[in-house]
């Protein structure tokens, strides 16, 4: 288990064996905007059970914490980020991806170069 601050990648494998709603923590800013942009806790565990993590963030404070794009109950693209210390998943945000902002893969964003 990665202690608070300290440097760790998450792995989906482990992340959707957590997977459960007596495991998710949701912020009250998160909560506001999921219900602003609509998407449901069900879109959330369908994205975490059907995704893959596309970007890390290993040395986010107090977990690390990575984005996942999966897709919604409704298949639509959906990323979802979370922190967790492989106990719990605390849920940062979700949204739907922008295609201005993002290849038509979701996964890269534009204007990144190798």
């Amino acid at each position: 288990m990665p202690l608070p601050g300290e440097s760790t990648e998450l792995n989906i494998e482990i992340l959707r064996n957590i997977c459960t709603l007596e495991n998710i923590e949701i912020t009250m800013h998160a909560a506001r905007r999921l219900e602003q942009r609509n998407i449901s806790i069900k879109d959330i565990l369908a994205c975490i059970m059907n995704g893959e993590i596309i970007e890390q963030y290993p040395t986010d404070y107090p977990y690390p914490s990575c984005l996942i794009l999966g897709f919604t109950i409704k298949k639509k693209y959906l990323h979802t980020v979370i922190g967790s210390d492989l106990k719990k998943l605390w849920i940062i945000t979700a949204y739907y991806p922008d295609s201005n902002k993002w290849e038509s893969d979701y996964k890269t964003r534009k204007g990144d170069t190798l």
